[in-house]
């Protein structure tokens, strides 16, 4: 099978040819369609997540078919449609995966990063963490909704139901969750680099009550700030703009040294979190949720080999949405 492997960090990834794996008992392979390409990718390549598992195939925003069953797998059909994210397994024993909290088990491992990912024309994952995918939803358009989705779900959920949210950092998280926030009636502020105009008026939009950069107050306080950006000195800005008893919740499993700041801005009982990941049940609860609030996922697509120019124009900002590769372009 093709794949594109990243052999050291901020190396470009290279395409070789490699064994179609053999799914273990529980595993099932993936004939992989598309696949997201995600900041954590960037994180990943750059060495800035450390100790990956190399050589690597990047990518953990997977759809495609059920190829192949392992002996003691059957909870999905061969030539069934299935979505594989980040989170790959977990131990199911510790007292974090027994509360429903997988997401946080010291044994989890995740696709792109300990094992390979979809970067690739065939993977394999564990039956039991991963996802039917929609039939409304083309493989393309789908593949954004297995991390920025997912991911940007579960940190809507952790921001609380608060009418009025701050997104600092409008990609793919926050282009899929605006959708979702304004047809649940919320106030959406956004906020992106200074002179991002292109970034501002694609959130007016798809929605947006006011627009501005990171720097700026937005016009009334806010219930939640959600930090998809990885840049910690925005931290104490969201901080600075939510109300009492606000929350702000940085969305990112990367971010650079968040600076002091005075305690006047934490006081006042807000709240300040982080998401790690997703859960299970986040999956569940997103795909059913989307159903009622239909997403339109923005794409720009990338054949397999053109991977490196997706991180490279991922990293430079050069498109709105996220960006997609087609390994197999003749499925839907």
């Amino acid at each position: 099978m093709r794949a594109m492997v990243l052999k050291q960090p901020n190396t470009p990834l290279k395409l070789i040819d490699l064994p179609i794996p053999e799914p273990g008992k529980k595993q099932v392979l993936i004939k992989v369609i598309a696949c997201g390409v995600c900041r954590t990718d960037l994180h990943v390549s750059s060495g800035e997540l450390e100790k990956p598992h190399l050589p690597l195939v990047l990518g953990h925003q997977v759809v495609g078919t059920i190829a192949k069953q392992g002996a003691e797998s059957g909870r999905f059909a061969i030539g069934q449609r299935v979505g594989a994210p980040w989170l790959g397994t977990s131990c199911e024993q510790c007292s974090f995966c027994l509360s429903g909290a997988e997401n946080l088990c010291e044994n989890a491992l995740y696709r792109g990063y300990q094992f390979n990912g979809g970067f690739a024309e065939y993977c394999l994952a564990d039956e039991e963490f991963i996802f039917p995918i929609p039939e409304e939803y083309s493989s393309l358009h789908a593949a954004p909704l297995l991390c920025a989705g997912l991911i940007g779900y579960r940190t809507l959920k952790l921001a609380g139901d608060g009418k009025r949210l701050g997104f600092y950092g409008f990609g793919a998280s926050a282009h899929i969750l605006i959708q979702l926030a304004v047809q649940q009636g919320r106030e959406v502020y956004t906020f992106s680099r200074e002179g991002d105009n292109h970034s501002q008026a694609f959130a007016r939009k798809l929605g947006a009550t006011w627009t501005g950069e990171s720097s700026q107050l937005p016009p009334v306080p806010l219930d939640a700030a959600l930090i998809f950006a990885p840049i910690g000195s925005i931290v104490p800005l969201a901080l600075r703009a939510v109300r009492k008893g606000g929350s702000v919740v940085s969305a990112g499993i990367y971010m650079t040294d968040i600076p002091s700041f005075p305690y006047s801005l934490l006081y006042g009982e807000r709240i300040l979190r982080s998401v790690t990941n997703l859960t299970r049940r986040d999956g569940l609860e997103f795909f059913e949720l989307i159903a009622r609030y239909p997403i339109q996922t923005s794409v720009t697509a990338y054949l397999l080999e053109e991977a490196n120019q997706a991180l490279s124009d991922l990293k430079e900002g050069r498109f709105s949405g996220s960006a997609v590769l087609v390994i197999d372009s003749g499925t839907k």
